[in-house]
C-alpha cells in the first residue's frame, strides 16, 4: 500500500472540496443573509485538514495501483461526508447535533435525498443552496471530477476512476485519456443541468429555485428548497420538466456524450440496457396509474395521470421528489414502487440501487437455467444485444446481488434493533442503501424522528450503497492488506 501516495491525494482532494464551500457565501451575500460565517469556518477547517495531509508528503511521486484507488475513494467519502458537515453543524439557524450534520451531508454527497430538517421555506437560501450542491458534487462524483482536473494524478487516474464509477462493468472508456473521459462526463453533466434548470425557470419556477432543483434532478438526489418537494408548486408543467429530466439523468451518460458526438440517437435504441430500463418506467408507470384510476384516489383524471407518472419514475430511479404523499396511496402501489428503487438506474448514471445492467443480466441469467432444464446438453451463452457476456462478469453480478441482500438483511434487522418496527426498518434500510431518500411508515417525511444509532446505521448504508457496497467491503477482507 502506497500510504504516501494515498495521503498525498487525499490532502489535495480535500483542499479542493473546501473551494465548494464559497459559493453559498455568495448566496448569503446575494440575499444579504447573515448565514455565511459557517460556510467560511467550514471552508478554513477543510482547508487547514487538506493542507496537514498533502505537505508532508507533497514531493512524492509514486503510481497509484488499484487498491490505493479504492482506499482513497472510501476514506475520501467518508471524510468528505464529515467535513461537508462543519457547515451544518455550525449553522446557528439549524442547531444540529453532529449526527444530524453529518447525516444531512452525506445524504447529499451520496445522492440519497433523506433528510432530518423540517421548516425548509423559512431557512437561510445559502443553506438551501449547499444542501442541493452537495447533491450535484456527488452526483457524477467527485473523485471523477478531480481526474478532470487534476492530471497531477496521472496514471493513478484510472485507478480511481474505477473505484468510483458504478456499474459492472468499469474499464470502458469514452476517450483514449482517462482525464478526456472524465471530462466528457462532467461537460455532459453540466449541460444537463444547465438545460434543466433553464426549462424549470420556463415552466415557471424562480432562477434560485431552478438551480437548486437542477443540481438534485440531474444528481437524482431528490433534495428540495421546499418540504412539500416538486408538490409546492402545483404546476403540471414543472412536474413535466421534471419527470424528463429525471428520466434522462437515469441512462448511461456514455450514451448521451456518443449521442452529443455522433448527433445520432441510435446509440440509445442499440442499447439492450437502455431498452430495458424503458420498459420497467413504463410498466411501473402503467401499474401505478391504473392501481390510482382503479381506486380512484384523485378526482381528476389529470392528476391521476401525472402524479402516477412522476412518483413512477422519481422513486424508480431513485430521484426521491414528491408531488404526492405516495406512502399513503392505496394497497400495494407504496410497496411496489419501494421495491422498484431495487432496480434503480442505469450504470454509469446518477441513480442508485443495483442498476438495470445487473437485474437483466439476472433475468438473462435465470432464462438461461430454465432453457438448460429443456436442453441439458446446450451451450447457451447469456447475451446483451448480439454479443455473449462473459462467465466472469454474469459471475460477478450475482455475487454482488448477493452481497446486497446479506448486506440488507444485516442492516434491516439492526435498524429493527434499535426499536423500529418492520415496515419503517425495511423502508429506512432500502431508502439509504439504494440512495433513494424518502421511505415509509416513520420515515415516510423523513428521518428526524429516528434514534442516533439509526441514524449512523442509515449513514452506513448510504455510504454502501453509493460506493456499491465491494469498494467498501474489499477494505476489510485480509487478502487487501496482504503484500
Amino acid at each position: 500500500m502506497n500510504w504516501t501516495v494515498v495521503q498525498k491525494i487525499l490532502g489535495l482532494l480535500l483542499m479542493m472540496f473546501s473551494l465548494t464551500m464559497l459559493p453559498p457565501v455568495l448566496i448569503a451575500m446575494l440575499f444579504n443573509e447573515p448565514a455565511w460565517l459557517p460556510f467560511v469556518e467550514g471552508f478554513a477547517i477543510t482547508l487547514i485538514a487538506g493542507v496537514l495531509f498533502w505537505l508532508p508528503v507533497h514531493r512524492v511521486r509514486k503510481d497509484l495501483r488499484l487498491r490505493d484507488g479504492f482506499l482513497i475513494v472510501a476514506a475520501f467519502w467518508t471524510v468528505l461526508g464529515t467535513a461537508g458537515a462543519a457547515p451544518l453543524f455550525l449553522a446557528e439557524s439549524l442547531s444540529l447535533s453532529w449526527t444530524d450534520a453529518v447525516f444531512e451531508s452525506m445524504s447529499g454527497l451520496t445522492t440519497t435525498g433523506a433528510t432530518i430538517l423540517t421548516g425548509l421555506d423559512d431557512l437561510p437560501k445559502s443553506i438551501l443552496y449547499y444542501r442541493q450542491q452537495l447533491q450535484w458534487l456527488g452526483g457524477m462524483g467527485i473523485i471523477v471530477l478531480a481526474v478532470a482536473v487534476l492530471p497531477m494524478l496521472g496514471v493513478g487516474g484510472m485507478q480511481l476512476y474505477r473505484a468510483e464509477t458504478p456499474g459492472p462493468v468499469k474499464d470502458t472508456k469514452l476517450t483514449p485519456r482517462i482525464t478526456e473521459t472524465a471530462k466528457a462526463l462532467w461537460y455532459v453533466y453540466l449541460a444537463f443541468t444547465i438545460a434543466c434548470a433553464v426549462s424549470y425557470m420556463i415552466a415557471g419556477m424562480g432562477w434560485f429555485d431552478a438551480l437548486c432543483h437542477a443540481f438534485s434532478t440531474v444528481a437524482i438526489g431528490g433534495f428540495s428548497t421546499h418540504d412539500a418537494s416538486i408538490g409546492y408548486f402545483d404546476s403540471a408543467a414543472i412536474d413535466i420538466v421534471a419527470i424528463v429530466f429525471m428520466f434522462v439523468a437515469g441512462i448511461n451518460f456514455s450514451l448521451h456524450f456518443f449521442a452529443w458526438r455522433y448527433v445520432s440517437i441510435k446509440h440509445y435504441l442499440q442499447d439492450p440496457e437502455f431498452r430495458a430500463y424503458a420498459k420497467i418506467l413504463m410498466m411501473l408507470s402503467l401499474l401505478v396509474v391504473a392501481g390510482l384510476f382503479y381506486h380512484q384516489s384523485y378526482s381528476d383524471p389529470g392528476d391521476t395521470l401525472i402524479n402516477g407518472v412522476f412518483q413512477a419514475v422519481s422513486i424508480a430511479t431513485t430521484t426521491g421528489f414528491t408531488t404526492a404523499d405516495y406512502a399513503s396511496w392505496p394497497v400495494f402501489l407504496p410497496v411496489a414502487l419501494i421495491f422498484a428503487s431495487f432496480i434503480g438506474g442505469s450504470a454509469g448514471s446518477t441513480a442508485g440501487g443495483i442498476k438495470v445492467i445487473r437485474c437483466l443480466l439476472i433475468y438473462k441469467q435465470g432464462v438461461r437455467e430454465i432453457a438448460r432444464l429443456v436442453h441439458p446438453s446446450a451451450e447457451i451463452p447469456v447475451k446483451l444485444g448480439n454479443k455473449a457476456v462473459q462467465f466472469r462478469v454474469v459471475d460477478a453480478v450475482w455475487g454482488f446481488f448477493s452481497v446486497y441482500m446479506v448486506v440488507f438483511v444485516v442492516l434491516m434487522l439492526s435498524m429493527m434493533a434499535t426499536g423500529l418496527d418492520q415496515v419503517t426498518a425495511f423502508s429506512a434500510v432500502a431508502a439509504t442503501l439504494n440512495n433513494l431518500g424518502p421511505g415509509l411508515g416513520e420515515v415516510a417525511s423523513g428521518f428526524m424522528t429516528l434514534s442516533d444509532t439509526a441514524k449512523w446505521i442509515a449513514v452506513a448504508g448510504m455510504l454502501l450503497g453509493r460506493l456499491e457496497i465491494f469498494t467498501l467491503l474489499v477494505l476489510i477482507t485480509p487478502m487487501f492488506w496482504r503484500r
